[in-house]
């Protein structure tokens, strides 16, 4: 007789799918990289040391900007997940994102360049020049790249018995639309950064 206490516990090994998914921007995307200058004057400020003034140099602070992978400029691919992620918001109490954080998987480029994933953008930047406010009442000038047209591709890995195909790449078109990457987002109450599964090229399967 087998017991409660004896029975063997069969588990399947999770069936998983990874997609090429093709992107184009619909909007500018706008990228701001912490500089090793502006975390070093954070870090000053915190231990109660003043940073030495220097003249503003906008070029430079613009080239410091950028994210840079192997093959030339990226992005986080952290923020294609959390914008895929956060599109749960506009299908009801049945998607949760806490769900879909464990469900979905982005997987990006590392290099010397910048110690986290990336995903490799494609597109001409240019520098931007904005009044930005900070503290109370004050404001600063930033110098920023701008990529006026801009694509990338977004490796996806998803859990099958948990999502389907068309799923993923519904909430990935959602993402890109409602919540966005990058500075001035929709998803922090700008029009910036928005974008969209590219309909001239196709969505590939690797696995």
């Amino acid at each position: 007789m087998v017991t409660a206490a004896s029975a063997q516990v069969n588990i399947s090994r999770i069936d998983a799918e990874t997609l090429i998914v093709p992107i184009v921007g619909t909007a500018p995307l706008i990228v701001h990289r912490f500089s090793e200058k502006a975390k070093k004057q954070m870090l000053d400020a915190q231990q109660g040391r003043k940073s030495p003034k220097v003249a503003r140099d906008p070029e430079a602070e613009y080239l410091a900007a950028f994210y840079r992978s192997k093959d030339g400029y990226g992005f986080p691919m952290i923020a294609f997940k959390s914008a895929t992620v956060g599109a749960a918001r506009f299908y009801g109490k049945d998607v949760r994102m806490t769900d879909l954080r464990q469900f979905l998987f982005f997987k990006g480029v590392l290099s010397d360049a910048d110690p986290q994933p990336l995903a490799v953008l494609t597109g001409e930047p240019r520098m931007r020049e904005d009044v930005v406010r900070i503290g109370m009442g004050s404001s600063d000038l930033r110098y920023r790249p701008e990529f006026p047209v801009w694509s990338t591709e977004l490796e996806v890995t998803f859990v099958k018995s948990s999502l389907t195909r068309e799923s993923v790449l519904s909430l990935i078109d959602a993402g890109g639309l409602g919540c966005g990457i990058g500075e001035w987002r929709p998803e922090k109450k700008g029009d910036f950064g928005t974008s969209r599964i590219d309909p001239t090229r196709e969505v590939s399967v690797l696995s």
